[in-house]
């Protein structure tokens, strides 16, 4: 959704569930989630939105100002980095004592691998059953231009830094690739699939778009 609140514009996810009230978080990277109780009303949403738009731009100008000069990455017990959409400290995501930096990174990029396969091989299979398809293979690999992928011979690969998005972002990815063994191209009867299980794909889109730079390790 999107609301305009003094010349600016102010995109946000909305996730219903079982909370009492109308929730609003903003991630470390200026993403905005409204967690609102199933059946709320999209007038009642914008509603809340709109009153609290001046904290939000608010916090979104400090989160930008904090990242306009880029930060080289800590891996020590102070670093912070991204695990499904959060941020934590280094030593919450690997052991961290009596290691050279070099470890510590080899490690966590095998954490993220790790993480990111579980995930993918716990989710797809909801999916693929709602497809009615289903991979030759499924495998995480690296790359730095393609969040996934399907070849012709309907093998699926991921990225391992997909681990560090939040869920509701690896599941787009997820079906997306899982479109592509029904429709090889992007075409209209392609993205019409991907919309009658994920509705909102295209905010999902616009998060790998805008942060997808940040999701590095």
């Amino acid at each position: 959704m999107k609301i305009e609140f003094e010349n600016n514009s102010i995109d946000f996810n909305v996730q219903y569930g079982h909370t009492k009230k109308i929730l609003i978080r903003i991630d470390s990277l200026g993403f905005i989630t409204v967690k609102a109780p199933n059946d709320t009303s999209k007038e009642v949403i914008i509603s809340a939105v709109e009153h609290h738009a001046k904290w939000i731009l608010e916090k979104k100008s400090n989160i930008a100002d904090a990242r306009q000069t880029p930060k080289e990455r800590e891996y020590q017990d102070a670093g912070k980095f991204l695990h499904l959409g959060k941020e934590y400290f280094l030593h919450e995501l690997i052991e961290t004592s009596d290691l050279t930096e070099d470890i510590l990174k080899k490690n966590l990029k095998k954490f993220y691998f790790s993480s990111c396969e579980k995930i993918v091989r716990e989710r797809i299979v909801s999916y693929q059953n709602q497809l009615r398809v289903k991979p030759k293979t499924i495998e995480i690999v690296e790359s730095k231009t393609k969040w996934g992928s399907c070849s012709s011979d309907k093998k699926l690969t991921f990225n391992y830094r997909l681990a560090m998005a939040p869920i509701e972002v690896i599941d787009y990815v997820i079906i997306h690739e899982l479109c592509h063994l029904i429709h090889m191209n992007h075409d209209r009867s392609f993205w019409r699939r991907v919309g009658s299980i994920m509705p909102d794909y295209k905010e999902k889109q616009e998060y790998l778009a805008r942060y997808g730079g940040f999701m590095t390790c």
